[in-house]
């Protein structure tokens, strides 16, 4: 009967699931966590450091120790849960790296999945709420940062719209702005705006299609 060999091959490299440094990223991540789900079951006038401890069942001092407090750890969830900063910062960045891709569809695309991310996502529409009704520096810092990214995509577009009497800008800012208010209203009430009722699939295409018509004029007399 022939023994089973195991070769020991001190050449190949073991996968470290452990150590100080994973150790800390997996609990800032599980602290980064806790922020949504505080904020889902009880609301953000509930983040503070003793309920995000307990529901993640770790020593609140962590929050000062690993994010200097309370506000860098919440501005630290707001950049995951942020449209630009995560969700479709990808797009953003193909676009700015490659402005000749900046197309009515490829806004169009940026703006229909912030509408569908904004229906989908409980936690982001209380984030948006808590934006509009509070004043916080986390708030700012991920503002700020949003409109850093924002200006890095409207720098290249700017000099299309030099002799149209279209302002690009506004209109990506009414669109946007208009968007978020909607899929708040929509999920918070259930109720329809002028008869549009955006949690069915028939009143969403209606909102993405006029959407896209809005771009295309916005664009009609602009070279591209």
């Amino acid at each position: 009967m022939k023994k089973k060999v195991i070769e020991d091959n001190p050449k190949k490299e073991r996968k470290v699931t452990s150590g100080p440094i994973r150790d800390k990223e997996r609990t800032k991540a599980r602290m980064i966590a806790a922020v949504g789900k505080v904020i889902q079951k009880k609301g953000y006038h509930a983040l503070n450091g003793p309920n995000i401890a307990l529901e993640c069942g770790l020593n609140k001092a962590l929050i000062w120790n690993y994010f200097g407090g309370l506000d860098q750890l919440v501005e630290a969830y707001m950049a995951q849960k942020d449209f630009w900063q995560i969700g479709d910062k990808g797009v953003l960045e193909q676009m700015v790296s490659n402005p000749s891709s900046i197309s009515i569809s490829s806004l169009e695309e940026l703006l229909k999945s912030q509408f569908n991310t904004f229906l989908k996502d409980k936690t982001k529409q209380k984030v948006i709420h808590w934006g509009l009704g509070e004043k916080t520096k986390a708030l700012k810092n991920i503002a700020e940062k949003r409109e850093m990214l924002g200006e890095e995509l409207f720098k290249h577009i700017d000099a299309r719209f030099e002799n149209s009497e279209n302002d690009l800008r506004a209109t990506f800012a009414i669109l946007l702005s208009s968007i978020n208010y909607m899929s708040l209203q929509a999920k918070s009430t259930g109720s329809t705006f002028f008869g549009i009722d955006i949690n069915t699939e028939a009143g969403k295409q209606r909102i993405e299609k006029t959407v896209r018509k809005i771009l295309e004029q916005t664009f009609a007399d602009v070279h591209r």
